[in-house]
């Protein structure tokens, strides 16, 4: 695809312990599959999907990240470029959300102040939930993050979700841009203008 093909690029990173279905949310986005029996991610792997925004196209580069330890060291390099990311459990897999913490300790560590963090309560069509969904939301109204359940087995709100990531991030780079436009016509052309704050999104 050419450069003149699209309005925005975005990366997005997937981040959470193994076998909460990460790769499965890809796919099934990007590919409109869902592939039973994933073997576990190696490293990292991504994807592309293009979507609409207000009738532009904005470029999705989605990243599927390895959740066991032994790769962690690779995958955090991965975060600083991120412009979101998404941590996701398993709403029937308690060890999965107590993992939480140490994951938001890792954004905080590796990732931009400015990322947009997403907390994604995987599985939900299975009827063994060891998650209350109020115990996920506070959780992420704690840590500043949206929250949404999802299936990529049943494609439950797998669009909506990266759709949602995707109107946020292009609304955030057209004030960005706006924000330029206007330091540009400053009467303080010496950099004398009032420094505005960025608060963090996530944790």
């Amino acid at each position: 695809m050419l450069m003149d093909d699209y309005k925005y690029l975005f990366k997005v990173v997937l981040i959470g312990n193994a076998s909460v279905g990460k790769t499965c949310l890809v796919r099934r986005f990007c590919q409109d599959v869902f592939p039973a029996g994933q073997a576990a991610t190696i490293g990292v792997d991504f994807l592309i999907k293009t979507v609409e925004v207000n009738g532009e196209k904005i470029k999705l580069q989605i990243w599927d990240t390895a959740g066991q330890e032994r790769f962690r060291s690779i995958t955090q390099s991965y975060y600083r470029s991120a412009n979101a990311l998404i941590i996701v459990f398993d709403i029937n897999n308690l060890a999965t959300f107590s993992s939480l913490p140490d994951w938001v300790r890792e954004v905080k560590a590796y990732a931009n102040n400015d990322v947009l963090c997403t907390l994604v309560g995987n599985k939900c069509d299975l009827d063994e939930r060891e998650v209350p969904t109020h115990v996920a939301e506070q959780f992420s109204e704690k840590n500043d993050m949206w929250y949404l359940e999802t299936s990529a087995k049943m494609s439950e709100n797998v669009e909506k979700l990266f759709q949602t990531i995707a109107e946020e991030l292009t609304m955030r780079a057209k004030e960005s841009s706006a924000s330029v436009s206007d330091n540009a016509h400053s009467p303080f052309p010496n950099g004398d203008q009032q420094t505005i704050p960025v608060k963090s999104n996530c944790c």
